[in-house]
């Protein structure tokens, strides 16, 4: 058996960035951009007003007092020189005019007719944005590599572009393997169950960002399983799931072979997840998942998530590690880490957590009510209040309730 930790070099060793493709501005959210992205122009274009009020030469301002001679609105523009002593009533937005520097805004004057007289101090420069504050013509305001948010698609809105390169999504192809599964919406029978490791992969796959394609389900024969494997060498990526341990009808290690894949590893020393296997066949990436609905969703949070971002262009490819106080004794008996489903909260500046009880790794209810991974060392006690190491699985719990 290798470590978790070695199981993930091996793997990102082999898993090289797809290529890139064309798409529309909102297309690109949550995408990484592989090119730089370069200011055309300064932005702001001008200086502008930064509030409803009255644009002014603050040099020429004399006993507080201020003429108004002009009005102008957001999207206007305002030609002629505006005379000392004078004001122009503007609006938030508009280019300041010719010989201002200066805005006061609404609430800080008294209107007498055409007189406004400040109320307050004002300094020379205020509620002005000056042109190119925000980026400079020539600059480098995203840097290749780097993922879209919405304020990225903000910014390259205002730089007018409506389409950008980006890195594709991986297609991963999804197969379950096993003579007791039934797709959903099925009526259960005796000793069949249904298959929702499919689903819960799928799910996985297209939170990471990538798009699934459903393979359905091999009966455990041979030929079956090298018939699905074939088709899921359309995709990027084949995640396949059960099938990969000892037994006399676990096919899917045989067939990798068959087929001409190389296997470079089969087990993995953790607990949920030993019987793991990652292979390249016909230069594609696969990965045989245990059967256990827990183990598959865990194997797939340490092995193929970070493949498929890596595969997409990200450099932030794992999830983040806290340290947490427990909240309760756990003991693991085991010769292997064991990686437990918690229940994370932050408080009083420190992360704290406690398990999901049970924790067979057939019960997926254990991680719908967790939010973390516990990692226990082997042959290890802790007590009420140690420190430990916990992977988050969403950040759902930094979420203020309504």
């Amino acid at each position: 058996m290798i470590s978790i930790e070695e199981a993930q070099r091996t793997i990102l060793e082999q898993i090289t960035p797809l290529e890139t493709e064309k798409v529309s501005l909102f297309q690109g959210l949550n995408r990484v951009t592989p090119e730089e992205h370069i200011a055309p122009w300064d932005i702001p274009p001008a200086d502008n007003s930064a509030m409803d009020g009255f644009a002014f030469a603050h040099a020429t301002l004399d006993d507080s007092r201020l003429k108004v001679t002009g009005f102008l609105p957001a999207g206007e523009v305002y030609r002629a020189p505006v005379p000392a002593g004078e004001a122009v009533r503007i609006m938030t937005g508009a280019v300041v005019p010719p010989g201002c520097d200066t805005v006061v805004p609404i609430e800080d004057v008294t209107e007498d007719g055409e007189w406004i007289r400040l109320t307050s101090v004002i300094r020379a420069g205020s509620h002005v944005r000056e042109r190119g504050e925000d980026i400079r013509h020539g600059s480098t305001v995203i840097p290749a590599g780097s993922l879209l948010r919405p304020q990225e698609i903000g910014m390259l809105s205002a730089m007018g572009t409506t389409s950008l390169a980006v890195y594709r999504k991986a297609r991963v192809a999804i197969l379950s393997t096993g003579d007791e599964l039934l797709e959903p919406g099925s009526t259960p029978l005796p000793g069949k169950i249904i298959n929702s490791n499919s689903y819960s992969l799928a799910a996985q796959v297209l939170d990471t960002g990538g798009d699934p394609l459903l393979l359905g389900i091999a009966t455990d024969t041979l030929d079956a399983t090298c018939e699905k494997i074939r088709a899921g060498l359309n995709a990027d990526f084949l995640v396949i799931t059960g099938g990969v341990s000892v037994g006399d009808r676990d096919f899917v290690k045989v067939a990798i072979e068959k087929l001409g894949g190389r296997i470079t590893f089969w087990k993995v020393d953790m607990k949920p997840g030993k019987p793991l296997a990652f292979a390249m066949l016909q230069g594609k990436p696969v990965f045989a998942l245990p059967g256990n609905p827990v183990a598959a969703m865990v194997s797939f949070e340490l092995f193929v998530r970070p493949s498929l971002l890596k595969a997409m262009g990200h450099w932030r490819i794992f999830r983040p590690k806290v340290r947490a106080v427990l909240q309760e004794q756990v003991t693991n008996t085991g010769a292997r880490p064991h990686l437990i489903r918690g229940i994370v909260s932050a408080h009083d500046d420190r992360y704290h957590v406690s398990t999901t009880g049970n924790q067979s790794s057939g019960r997926l209810s254990s991680l719908i009510q967790g939010n973390g991974l516990i990692r226990l060392a082997p042959d290890t006690s802790y007590a009420r209040g140690d420190e430990v190491e916990v992977l988050l699985l969403d950040r759902g719990f930094e979420l203020g309730e309504a």
